[in-house]
This record gives structure tokens, sequence and C-alpha cells, in this order.
């Protein structure tokens, strides 16, 4: 049993012993590669800072908003329900509108027609004399950073290439090949279009807090203002899809009954003139034939009346249930203008490109020793 326990602290000693060596190796290793390791980390020092300085600038705008509409709404039932049906028309199930759930914001935002709309914001640039649109400004004014270049002229190099061969067809057919344009109720977009469509869906953001009930939209542009009035105007245009899809039934639900009431009113006329004729041409006739007559035509008028006053009403309610059912929309956090850059954040590029070269410095300098350790066992292999 002695020997036993002689033996295992004997191997922790050698074990601890061992560390130690591959500790002090270790540690050698690292000074003697320190040169390479600070080149290595200058280096990429210097590439942190370049990126950092010539990183194209961005300003974020965002706003808040709350969406809040009224739920139900008045139904065309009661009198108005038992009269129309008595003169055959069926007013049914007519209730208040549908409303969009927020989760379908983001479709709205990132559809063709919403992003066409908002293509034509008017932007405020700073050495322009006038506003220019959001197409005008990224296809005639913009000028690429120098990130901008080297990323044309490099990677995007076949792009320009094969764009010049093809030239810029739209996406619904090629211009002059003779094929016949889309008719009007279909979307047509070109290539420049298609590609600005895309710059802005990635400048445009939308968030959606199903929790706490709010939507978040912010926009990110090289200028402070015209990041701003982005996000406006993409509040502007979400706000009045949601109400216009909100206030649609309402409004169908008022036209039907304008409709109504006209061909009511007309018949109202009708049957005023023609109990006024009977009555007229019988002043002085008391036969029960003529009595039944009368009371026919002054029940046909009653009712056809009822039905024509009851719309009446019915049409100035239907108006006030178009504005009940209008959205209302809480602004929380109102579109301002940023006065800082939210983008290049240059201190963290900096440090994250410095780290990156002390990392790869020092798996330069252990792979070089394993490298040599590999080369000194095949030597004495062989």
């Amino acid at each position: 049993m002695t020997n036993i326990k002689d033996t295992n602290q004997t191997d922790a000693v050698r074990s601890e012993h061992d560390d130690e060596i591959d500790l002090i190796a270790l540690a050698k290793t690292l000074w003697e590669g320190r040169r390479t390791v600070i080149k290595t980390t200058l280096i990429f020092m210097a590439i942190g800072l370049f990126v950092a300085i010539f990183s194209e600038k961005e300003y974020t705008a965002s706003c808040t908003m709350v969406p809040q509409s009224a739920e139900g709404g008045s139904k065309l039932g009661g009198s108005l329900g038992g009269l129309a049906a008595m003169a055959g028309i069926n007013l049914g199930s007519m209730g208040g509108g549908s409303t969009i759930p927020p989760t379908l914001y983001p479709k709205i935002v990132n559809s063709v027609p919403f992003q066409k709309e908002l293509m034509k914001t008017p932007l405020t640039i700073k050495g322009l004399d006038k506003p220019v649109s959001f197409a005008d400004y990224y296809l005639e004014f913009k000028e690429p950073g120098l990130f901008g270049y080297i990323k044309k002229y490099t990677i995007g190099l076949p792009g320009l290439i094969l764009k010049s061969i093809r030239g810029d067809r739209s996406l619904s057919g090629v211009e002059g090949s003779g094929v016949e344009g889309p008719s009007d109720d279909l979307i047509s977009i070109s290539q420049k279009e298609k590609k600005l469509i895309e710059r802005l869906q990635k400048q445009l953001s939308i968030e959606v807090n199903d929790k706490e009930g709010y939507v978040f939209l912010s926009a990110r542009m090289p200028e402070a203002m015209a990041a701003a009035q982005i996000v406006k105007k993409a509040q502007v245009l979400l706000q009045d899809a949601i109400t216009d899809f909100k206030i649609q039934k309402a409004k169908d639900q008022l036209a039907f009954v304008e409709e109504r009431y006209t061909e009511k009113e007309r018949e109202v006329k009708v049957a005023q003139e023609k109990l006024a004729l009977f009555r007229d041409r019988n002043k002085n006739v008391s036969t029960a034939t003529a009595q039944t007559e009368l009371e026919r035509l002054t029940a046909e008028y009653n009712l056809v009346y009822g039905v024509y006053s009851e719309l009446a009403k019915q049409q100035e309610t239907q108006k006030i249930q178009v504005k009940e059912d209008t959205p209302v929309f809480t602004i929380i956090e109102p579109v301002s203008v940023p006065m800082e850059i939210s983008k290049p954040k240059r201190a963290m590029i900096l440090l994250i490109w410095t780290f990156l070269g002390g990392i790869l410095g020092v798996g330069m300098l252990f792979g070089k020793r394993f490298i040599e350790m590999i080369k000194k066992q095949w030597t004495k292999v062989n």
C-alpha cells in the first residue's frame, strides 16, 4: 500500500512539473515571437483605422406609435332591418370594418406599391438647391464612398460587365422586344427600381412589439434630414394604408345605404303621387271599392315612406360610423432629426480590428512552431 501511495504522489508531482514546463515554454514562445504578434496587431490596427475613417456615415431617425381603433360599430338592424325585409331588401350582416393586425405591418411596408410611393419622398440634401426624391438622389446625385468604389470595381466588376452586355431590362419583359406591356392592374418595375427597392428595404425597418403594443419605425440615410423625412413619410403612408383598409367596409356600407335611399326616395314620390291623384279623382266617392283602394294606396305609401325615413336616419348614422372606424395612431416618440451619426462606430471598429490582429499574430506564431515540430519529427523518422 505504501508503494502505491508513493507512486501516485510522484506522478502528481511530475504532472505539475510538466505543466510548469509547458507554461514556461508557452511564455518563451510568445516572447520570442513578440515582434510577429506586435507587427500583425499594428497592421490590423492600421486597417481598422482606415476602415473607421473612410466608412460612409449614416444617420438613423425613428418614431414610435401605438395603433388604436374602435372595435365593433353600429349595424344596420332594428326597425330598418324589419322594414327593409318587408320591402324585399336584405341588409343582413353588415357590421363594422375589419382591422389589419399589427403583425402584418411589415408586409405593408415591404410591399412594392408602398416602396414605390416611398421612393417619391422629397429629400432635403446638403449642397442641392431643391429637394430631390429618394430615387433621384441615389440614381443621379449620390456618389459612392471609397469602399463603394472598391466594391464596385472588384467584387461588382463581373456584374458591371454583364449589365453592359445585357442592358437594362424591366422585370416584365425587354423593351423593344415586341412583347406587349402589362395591363394597367399589374405592377411592373425596372431593374433600377428593383435595386432601389432593395436598398430602401435595407435602410427602412419596422418592428412590431406585440407584448407592449407599439410599432417602431426607423430609417438610415447619409443625411440627417433625409433620414427624418423618410421615416415621416413612411409613418404617414402606413397610417393611410391601415385607415383605408379599416374604413373600406364602412364606406361600402355608406354607399349601399345611399343607393337604397335614392331608390326609396323615388318610390316615395311615386307612391305619394298615386295617393294624391286617387284622392283628387275620388273626392265625393264613398263606395267600398274606392275606400279599399284608398286604404291600399295609403298602406303602400306608409310602408315605403317608413323604409325611406329609416334609410335617411341610417345614412347619417353610417357617416358617423365611417368616422368611428377611422383608426387613431398615438405617436409616443415623434420623428426628430438625428444629431449624431449612428454608423460607423469608429472606436468599436478599431478595437475589433486590433483584437483580430492580436489573435491572428498569436495564431501565426504557434502555427509556425507547430509546422517546425512536424518537420523535425518527419526528419527523425526519415
